[in-house]
């Protein structure tokens, strides 16, 4: 079955952009003149996602009504709510319903791409195994302690490199890996490798039956790498470790960085920006 289905976890409570989220929700802070979450429905509608789930809070009605004039001839989207911030696994969960008994693709919001060439890979990663798909990244080994970080075998490509290059109209270098153990967030000394979990994903639906046996963690959220986990031991996930360029937007300083290098890539405004911040930093 096609992958045309996105969700879009955006429900947290942006507390390390405070002030400015008491007024505007992080998602739609904006990247010079675009809200951030509108770079990732851009992003899913260039892989050929054709209806965008928004998850988000009864507390954030911007959001809604942003999502109200956000389709387009090529996508519909629409929210649905999560009314206890219960984690990311409890986020897709609410989506449930909505998605139904066919794969989807989740994107945080705060994770910026280069462009759509990860997200369609994923998708023909999965149309090849039929097998859950994740997007993963090599970090130095003082960061694996900020993500869900993954144990992976080397596939044999079995014409899947072939067929993902064709579906994104390029050479694929990516290594398409097994994933036999996910661990949220280890300690250093705990770190089963130095790649990372990054925001894309490609989801069976049998992903909500394991969301829905899950234990809640000591924080009490519901986190989907105890479901990815789940699927691991399954034999049931896959992944693709990327070089894709990536702006991590859930920070002051990571949000930052993306509006300069991206403002700096855009014809309409990039040339003034580098001659401003030449003389700026010349004097």
């Amino acid at each position: 079955m096609a992958v045309r289905t996105v969700v879009i976890p955006a429900a947290g409570m942006g507390t390390r952009f405070l002030p400015a989220t008491r007024v505007t929700p992080k998602e739609l802070l904006p990247i010079y003149d675009t809200p951030a979450i509108q770079f990732v429905i851009d992003e899913a509608t260039a892989a050929g996602i054709e209806r965008v789930i928004i998850v988000t809070s009864r507390s954030k009605p911007s959001i809604e009504a942003y999502a109200s004039s956000a389709s387009t001839a090529k996508v519909a989207v629409c929210v649905v709510y999560q009314d206890s911030p219960l984690g990311l696994g409890h986020a897709i969960s609410c989506a449930r319903n909505a998605v139904g008994h066919e794969p989807f693709a989740v994107m945080l919001p705060d994770e910026i791409m280069g462009d759509s060439s990860l997200m369609k890979s994923l998708i023909a990663l999965y149309d090849r195994t039929g097998t859950s798909s994740i997007g993963l990244k090599k970090v130095p080994a003082s960061e694996v302690s900020s993500y869900g970080n993954v144990r992976t075998v080397e596939m044999l490509s079995d014409g899947a490199t072939e067929l993902i290059s064709k579906s994104v109209s390029k050479p694929v270098s990516e290594n398409l890996v097994s994933i036999s153990q996910v661990i949220e967030k280890p300690k250093l000394s705990e770190a089963v490798s130095d790649i990372v979990i990054i925001g894309r994903y490609v989801l069976a639906p049998s992903v909500f039956d394991h969301l829905a046996t899950i234990k809640p963690s000591l924080n009490g959220e519901f986190q989907l790498t105890d479901a990815l986990a789940l699927l691991a031991n399954e034999n049931q996930l896959v992944g693709i470790v990327s070089d894709i360029t990536r702006y991590d937007t859930g920070t002051p300083m990571g949000l930052l960085r993306a509006v300069i290098e991206i403002a700096l890539g855009r014809k309409d405004i990039g040339p003034q920006l580098q001659t401003w911040l030449e003389n700026k930093f010349r004097n």
